[in-house]
């Protein structure tokens, strides 16, 4: 089979899944409608695509779902338009993480309004900041707030902040309270830690993983030491739940904002779990 003929093919399922996205089709359908099976058409569609099948499905979706919620009166509506089963999923599918692309990080921030400011949470003062696609940084405050504040703007150096405390906590309150705190996250990083942060995105509330595990996850087997590094460098404590993960025996292990901390998440997951 040529590579053209590979392509055309994947042209017609990008295609197909555009017109059929509402139905929210499986693997074996979009597999089916290009005569392939669904082995050979994923490996097909991610060496072309660059993505899953369902990850392209599930960003359909999403852009539609974003279309559909200017002009809807309820979000059930919306949820059953794009194929969903209720608002509980179209919930979960705004619960992304949203990459800076290569030229917004070689801006540094250019253009980026960055609101930001400083609030209590269940586990200690926090600092939280956010750009209009979503939720750039949560950091506990482990040395002085000065030092927070120059942190945050090192990492953005080229982008407007602007401090307003009780922005921030009301956006804390619906981070930090257990049915709300989902948020869409706006962060910068390498394609590894990308990779990284997107896997912790999709543990469950009080599950746990090591760090082999992770590895494992995103195709690294025995690049635990890497994701370890690259879990320390989570600029969205708690949303992104670099907490959920442990050492190999299952002991804390390290955490950027103190284990004690990580210890005390872990703890109040387990009772919100229980409730």
């Amino acid at each position: 089979m040529t590579p053209e003929r590979d392509y055309q093919r994947i042209e017609r399922a990008i295609n197909w899944i555009r017109t059929h996205a509402a139905e929210q089709p499986s693997l074996e359908d979009m597999a089916s409608a290009v005569a392939l099976s669904p082995h050979h058409f994923s490996r097909m569609f991610r060496r072309w695509a660059g993505i899953s099948p369902h990850q392209f499905l599930r960003s359909v979706t999403l852009e539609t779902a974003k279309q559909r919620l200017d002009r809807a009166s309820d979000l059930m509506s919306v949820a059953l338009d794009v194929g969903l089963s209720g608002t509980g999923r179209l919930h979960d599918l705004f619960v992304q993480m949203e990459a800076m692309s290569p030229a917004e990080y070689r801006r540094l921030g250019d253009g980026l309004r960055i609101r930001f400011g400083w609030t209590e949470s269940p586990f200690g003062q926090v600092v939280v900041a956010a750009t209009e696609r979503g939720v750039c940084a949560v950091e506990f405050v482990e040395d002085s707030r000065a030092d927070t504040e120059a942190a945050l703007a090192a990492r953005w150096p080229a982008a407007t902040l602007e401090r307003n405390d009780d922005d921030a906590r009301r956006l804390a309150a619906t981070i930090f309270t257990p049915a709300q705190r989902r948020k869409p996250v706006h962060v910068q990083g390498t394609n590894f830690q990308i990779q990284v942060w997107r896997a912790l995105l999709r543990l469950p509330v009080g599950a746990t993983v090591s760090y082999g595990q992770l590895a494992r996850a995103i195709g690294r087997p025995g690049g635990g030491r890497a994701v370890g590094t690259a879990v320390g460098a989570n600029p969205v404590a708690f949303l992104i739940p670099c907490h959920r993960v442990l050492r190999s025996d299952g002991s804390l292990g390290g955490y950027r904002w103190r284990a004690e901390r990580k210890a005390a998440i872990l703890a109040w997951e387990t009772g919100q779990r229980s409730a």
